[in-house]
């Protein structure tokens, strides 16, 4: 048996222990917005409900453990006490887990993922119109739990605005457990998925994913690659050169073939497939060839 005082390892090392152990979490797509208009959306996976009445849900933003610095999520929720809580399923995980790179305070991380602003009706954050279920929240305290890098703060928020997208009802207009698909954080890289399991979804903190906006029209316009696949493709720092893409295509017959021909739904259908084999950059190659 292992045994470990808290007080005696890193809080990096303690952090990585606590979110091994305490999972699968859900997570608070948290929207929030400042008081010159900026807006940020971030995830955050300390977060449950806990109140049916009042209708409350807590969700905790931890002080940066390498440099003890607060995230933009907590600095806009003390100007404004306004929250709205989505919730993540799995057609968006990629890209609420884009949205979570550290781009700089003012960048809409809306945009950078890919994902749909939607004004709500009684709180100033906007939705995401893509999520299953929206919740608009006035925040009623924030409690600090320390001042040293890694020490949460608790957000009490409650409830004011449900949002549900109907088609993950069933009948009886209850929530379908199967249809919403939800998705949970576990340790490190893994995240699970409800109805099927574990799977991995890189961190975007390593690097700065250069974001969905910074996709070509053509590709984020494309009939086959969802907007998962989208989030993917934005979690890279750099777009291939051109001499890389053009080694790419002079090394790989298959590929001359298939570039050969007038559909391009062929060539976004296979780089589908080689994202979905975590082969990214092989996927942006692919899809950059001309």
């Amino acid at each position: 048996m292992l045994t470990i005082d808290p007080k005696e390892i890193s809080t990096a090392k303690l952090h990585s222990y606590l979110l091994n152990a305490i999972a699968p979490r859900p997570i608070a797509f948290a929207s929030t917005i400042d008081k010159k208009g900026k807006v940020n959306l971030s995830p955050f996976s300390f977060f449950n409900v806990y109140s049916s009445n009042p209708p409350i849900m807590i969700f905790s933003v931890n002080r940066r453990v390498r440099d003890n610095t607060t995230k933009h999520t907590l600095e806009n929720i003390l100007q404004t006490n306004q929250v709205v809580i989505n919730i993540v399923d799995h057609t968006i995980v990629h890209q609420a887990s884009l949205s979570s790179t550290e781009y700089p305070k003012g960048v809409n991380e809306f945009i950078k993922s890919g994902l749909t602003m939607r004004k709500s009706e009684v709180v100033k954050p906007y939705r995401v119109a893509e999520s299953p279920v929206q919740f608009e929240c006035k925040v009623n305290e924030v409690i600090a739990l320390g001042d040293q890098g890694g020490a949460g703060n608790l957000i009490i928020a409650e409830v004011l605005k449900i949002h549900i997208r109907p088609e993950i009802l069933d009948e009886n207009n209850a929530i379908d457990p199967l249809k919403i698909d939800l998705v949970a954080r576990m340790g490190g890289d893994w995240y699970t998925r409800a109805r099927e399991g574990m799977f991995e979804v890189p961190k975007p903190l390593r690097s700065k994913g250069i974001g969905v906006d910074q996709i070509p029209e053509f590709i984020r316009n494309s009939n086959t690659l969802t907007g998962n696949d989208l989030g993917r493709l934005a979690n890279v720092e750099r777009l291939p050169l051109k001499q890389e893409v053009e080694d790419y295509i002079s090394e790989n017959m298959k590929v001359r073939e298939l570039l050969s021909g007038d559909d391009r739904s062929q060539v976004h259908q296979r780089a589908k497939e080689l994202i979905e084999q975590n082969k990214v950059v092989e996927a942006w190659k692919l899809l950059l060839a001309k």
